[in-house]
């Protein structure tokens, strides 16, 4: 089998890290990162090739199209949930005509190699949205279909992603003379919040679990902008890799849907908080509780049934919560701030 080629848009984020670091581990990968930002040095040097660009420019996206023939487009940038609730309108923008612009890429790639392109895309809890507490705590673990009501601009960008991915893989411009659907082979995980050793929370609302965990290690104070009782599921960021991974491999036959929940390990935050303690003595959290924040927590679900990913394409989580912290988020949090 020839050498891949594959986009990783969002390269500098935390999945476009690990994404690319797996990539650099493997012959017979050409890995073409891109991102708002230069990447940084560590990153691009196990690119192929590195762009500074913007996923709005269309000029920009035609000459990647032009220069390169994808195998598969991982498309991880975002505007994230809590910069997307004060820039809504810039937050629809990079999440949805942005990744518009990308389906469009990548049909433009499919009939360029007369062949299907797998397009990859992260999605969220976000997109799930619970009434009240009471509710959430009743229906526990939700299926892809339930719930799907989202009360963030970034959660309905996910759906709605979501929904044209669907229509680019089936039914994109359905009434031409001869159908064009089957270019895009579109395949998405609803991502928990991900919790990441080796790079810092950007703006996710979930983020209180890994500003947890950094500012222990740093010895530093954090007052945690949410309830003790607040439950929702996490993942470590190993295993999202692995999640993306695995889906991109697994074969279309077997896959009864566009979209997948995957899931790991859901504590409180009052747990994660306790296991911190556990690993940095002197963590030291006080819980004071951003209700705006805290209402946008409470309508995502307490944990996700991601048996169907189980079934079709053998997800499996490698990390619990218990080894998550011992064997990835202790160690190599400890490791990063020592070499700082």
């Amino acid at each position: 089998m020839g050498t891949k080629t594959i986009l990783i848009t969002g390269a500098n984020g935390e999945i476009g890290h690990g994404l690319i670091s797996h990539f650099a581990e493997h012959d017979g990968v050409k890995v073409v990162g891109v991102d708002l930002n230069p990447l940084d040095d560590t990153t691009r040097t196990k690119c192929f090739k590195s762009f500074t660009g913007d996923i709005l420019d269309k000029r920009f996206l035609d000459s990647l199209s032009t220069g390169f023939d994808f195998d598969s487009i991982y498309h991880l940038a975002a505007l994230l949930s809590t910069r997307a609730e004060r820039q809504p309108t810039l937050a629809h923008k990079v999440n949805v005509d942005g990744t518009l612009n990308l389906l469009e890429m990548t049909v433009t790639q499919s009939r360029l190699q007369g062949r299907e392109i797998k397009f990859i895309y992260p999605s969220s809890i976000a997109v799930y949205g619970l009434p009240d507490l009471p509710t959430k705590h009743k229906v526990g673990k939700i299926k892809e279909e339930e719930w799907t009501e989202p009360r963030t601009m970034y959660g309905i960008n996910k759906l709605y992603c979501e929904k044209l991915g669907r229509y680019y893989t089936h039914f994109y411009r359905q009434l031409d003379a001869e159908p064009m659907a089957g270019y895009v082979d579109f395949r998405g995980v609803r991502f928990p919040g991900l919790i990441s050793a080796l790079t810092l929370p950007t703006g996710g609302t979930s983020d209180f679990a890994p500003e947890m965990v950094h500012q222990a290690a740093k010895g530093e104070p954090y007052t945690c902008f949410v309830r003790e009782d607040t439950t929702i599921p996490f993942m470590a960021m190993p295993d999202a890799i692995t999640a993306l991974l695995k889906l991109d491999a697994a074969s279309r036959e077997k896959l009864g849907r566009e979209v997948y929940n995957v899931g790991s390990f859901s504590p409180s935050a009052s747990e994660l908080n306790n296991r911190v303690k556990k690993a940095f003595a002197s963590s030291d959290v006080n819980f004071k509780p951003d209700l705006k924040r805290q209402a946008i927590l409470d309508s995502w679900p307490e944990d996700v049934d991601d048996s169907e990913a189980r079934k079709d394409w053998g997800w499996k989580p490698a990390y619990g919560f218990e080894r998550a912290f011992e064997e990835y988020l202790v160690p190599a949090v400890t490791r990063f701030y020592m070499s700082k």
